[in-house]
């Protein structure tokens, strides 16, 4: 029965999520297999990878064949790389220490990669949100000077409003007053 390492879809449409489990090559996609190894998440930044790492060397050792975004998954959480490094040491070019020690170190610039891409990722969204709010910094103060304008131009025109509303009633007065002096004349006549 020829193994593969491969991945089991799950998830909703659009949203994918992964097993990633040793299977029977002839078995359907989401069929049978032998054992489930971890699980993959491609929908975070970075991509959620959570894998028995020791069953996943275990079975690479035993001949289980990869598929090639199995091999990526793998590749990246370091499982190939101590599979190669359990082969040297089987040829006795190496001894489990050193090939533990080299793998140690692989694992430090790793993980140093990833957190420099954790916080580069952050970096950007922060950079992102400071750009969105002093945009719409600008955008309130824009408003909110074009709000005075207008409530300025509301008011002079309120004020020369008022202003000839007092100009006509003055000048309703003069005429009233003109007025009576002209009929006290006449009557005076």
């Amino acid at each position: 029965m020829p193994l593969k390492l491969r991945l089991q879809r799950h998830g909703k449409k659009r949203s994918p999520f992964y097993h990633i489990v040793a299977a029977d090559s002839r078995a359907p996609r989401d069929g049978k297999f032998v054992e489930k190894v971890g699980t993959y998440n491609p929908n975070t930044n970075p991509a959620t990878v959570d894998l028995n790492f020791d069953r996943a060397v275990h079975w690479l050792s035993v001949g289980a064949q990869p598929t090639d975004t199995c091999r990526a998954i793998l590749s990246y959480k370091g499982v190939m790389y101590m599979n190669h490094l359990n082969k040297g040491v089987a040829k006795g070019a190496m001894t489990q220490e050193q090939a533990q020690a080299k793998f140690d170190k692989w694992m430090e610039g790793k993980d140093a990669q990833i957190a420099s891409k954790i916080s580069g990722l952050d970096k950007v969204v922060r950079e992102v949100a400071a750009a969105s709010l002093k945009a719409e910094t600008e955008i309130k103060e824009k408003r909110a000077a074009e709000y005075a304008a207008k409530n300025a131009e509301l008011a002079a025109e309120a004020a020369k409003a008022k202003a000839d509303a007092e100009a006509a009633t003055a000048t309703a007065e003069v005429s009233e007053g003109e007025a009576e002096a002209s009929s006290e004349e006449t009557t005076e006549a």
